[in-house]
């Protein structure tokens, strides 16, 4: 069985190398059959969430079906025949997987879990049990609210790096830690140093050869020193390469899906050489232990002591899922060749979509985005940035454009992307310029992940981001830049002139035009009433960075959205009131 089954990965692998250099060649020249024959789905949105899940390609799905129609796969933890070809999928798809990340299995191993948070928890703990409460942890304050949750592991204490700059002198002062930043002292604490690869908030790659460092650091003071790198992100638009396993990341977290669309798994890799301590943390699952007393006093186990991963993947594999992994490999190598070619294709289209984006202005010259991008990145060059853009919006006269009426209106134009904190922190933080206490205070005034208050106190509680992708093309970039110009005001200062009915009174081309939609089904959302959209006039002035947070401004009303967009919310409004009675 085990030659049959390597003579089907054999044919396989000839059959995609022989169709890899013309897709290759069409890719991305040819993006729009791509799409049209693989993502049909696309053809009726506009999708802009990358950075959250990839969509998965048509022939990856029906592969799966058959591939999986063709054969029975049994529980990997028995000796049947069903079993063990169901431990050959998943041990091959293993080394596979560790191929595309050009991960040496001599030095390296691959731990399947459920998806990248699964992963750094799964490190964290493991490290936790091998400090025996000497645990300091040291992370980027870019990072993911996954990777910031580890500090509630750290017995030893932690430190939010800031900026980049801090970590380098860190690195460059050997690693010490002051003794004010160690819980009871504890001078020879296990030290724990976490980063993204790359910002989900905006898309920021950062420094690669941190590891590589901190492992020289480790040299030198003779001390305990990890690295954990956070790659989910990174991992959709970029080649994560591991083939210098001496910097490399100890511990690296990513998702499959943010790669293929499908299956829904993730995965730790980890350098052989450190894999020891994650042996000592305290749970254990089945399929994990050799041995088990239970049932005495006697309290005993032993653990694994084969390869790493069979100490650590904690009961049954995912292995249905696992065997999804051959289906999305062939199938991501066949339509886009390498992931060098989607880095570029990405990267091209948003540093359009940036461009266009940051030269958008009002009648009166001001910006339309505000764009957090860090002074560090280029979107000219893919080892600085991503191709994710986080942004909010203003009004002509300064006022923000609330995220949530945005995210609602973009709906209705069948655009999807993605609107709130996005489980960054730090960077929401940092970009919004919101203090810890002014955090505290939005939290005693009901702010809540996702509930929909949009500003407290003159400052925007969340960003407004669009991510491309693989499969994204010029289209997307001229639907969303389309949508985005909706909300400039070509005309500052004219007020809007609303008839009785809810009508505009002037003769411009742009209409209800949702009025001639059918009926969306969308939950009615938190709507303001028409007064409070009818814009007053204020003085015109030229723009300048200063006015647009002037104080003369501040606590004047002014529409939280352009003339153009206030009717679609008006109609809604009332849709939705219409209905309410009727069900009433």
């Amino acid at each position: 069985m085990r030659s049959r089954f390597w003579k089907h990965v054999a044919l396989a692998t000839a059959g995609k190398n022989q169709t890899s250099k013309l897709d290759m060649e069409r890719y991305p020249v040819h993006i729009d059959r791509i799409r049209k024959n693989e993502y049909p789905l696309l053809t009726k949105t506009t999708y802009l969430d990358h950075a959250g899940s990839t969509p998965y390609p048509r022939s990856l799905m029906k592969g799966y079906q058959k591939f999986m129609n063709a054969h029975l796969f049994g529980n990997p933890h028995s000796q049947s025949p069903s079993s063990l070809q169901s431990t050959e999928v998943v041990e091959t798809a293993r080394l596979r997987m560790l191929h595309f990340f050009r991960a040496d299995p001599e030095h390296f191993d691959l731990v399947f879990v459920a998806n990248a948070t699964a992963a750094l928890k799964l490190a964290a703990e493991g490290i936790r049990g091998h400090a025996q409460n000497t645990l300091w942890y040291g992370y980027h304050a870019d990072s993911h609210t996954s990777l910031v949750g580890l500090r509630e592991l750290a017995s030893a204490g932690s430190r939010c790096f800031f900026t980049d700059d801090e970590i380098e002198q860190w690195l460059s002062e050997d690693c010490n830690i002051p003794s004010n930043e160690l819980n009871d002292g504890r001078a020879r604490a296990v030290r724990l140093l976490a980063y993204p690869a790359q910002s989900n908030m905006n898309g920021r790659r950062l420094p690669l050869d941190w590891p590589g460092q901190l492992r020289r650091c480790a040299s030198k003071s003779n001390g305990e020193l990890y690295s954990l790198l956070d790659a989910a992100a990174y991992v959709a638009t970029a080649q994560l390469d591991l083939s210098d396993h001496e910097n490399a990341p100890d511990f690296t977290a990513l998702s499959f899906y943010k790669i293929f669309g499908f299956p829904d798994l993730g995965a730790l890799i980890v350098r052989k050489d450190v894999g020891h301590v994650l042996l000592k943390r305290q749970y254990f699952g089945g399929g994990t232990v050799d041995m088990v007393i239970n049932g005495s006093d006697d309290v005993w186990h032993a653990t694994k002591q084969g390869a790493l991963h069979e100490a650590l993947e904690d009961g049954t594999p995912a292995f249905h899922s696992i065997a999804a992994l051959h289906c999305a490999l062939d199938v991501h190598t066949r339509l886009y060749g390498c992931m060098t070619n989607i880095s570029k294709h990405a990267g091209h289209l948003a540093a359009t979509l940036f461009s266009r984006m940051a030269s958008l202005v009002h009648g009166n010259g001001r910006p339309v985005c505000t764009i957090y991008k860090s002074s560090s990145s280029d979107y000219q060059d893919s080892r600085t940035q991503g191709p994710t853009i986080a942004f909010n919006l203003r009004t002509c006269h300064g006022p923000w454009i609330g995220k949530s009426e945005f995210e609602r209106l973009a709906t209705l134009n069948k655009l999807q992307l993605r609107t709130g904190g996005v489980c960054n922190p730090g960077g929401i933080a940092s970009y919004l310029d919101l203090s810890p206490k002014e955090m505290r205070e939005n939290y005693a005034e009901g702010l809540r992940c996702g509930n929909g208050i949009d500003e407290l106190n003159g400052k925007p509680t969340g960003i407004i981001r669009v991510s491309l992708g693989a499969m994204s093309s010029m289209k997307d970039v001229e639907a969303c830049m389309n949508f985005v110009a909706r909300f400039v005001d070509q005309e500052s200062s004219q007020d809007i002139q609303l008839s009785p009915s809810g009508e505009r009174n002037d003769s411009s081309q742009y209409f209800l035009w949702y009025r001639k939609k059918k009926a969306t089904g969308i939950p009615p959302m938190r709507l303001r009433t028409a007064d409070h959209f009818r814009q007053r006039k204020l003085p015109e002035a030229p723009y300048s960075p200063a006015a647009s947070s002037s104080p003369e401004l501040e606590g004047k009303e002014s529409c939280s959205v352009p003339k153009e967009l206030i009717l679609d919310l008006m109609v809604l409004n009332q849709k939705s009131s219409e209905e309410a009675g009727k069900s009433v």
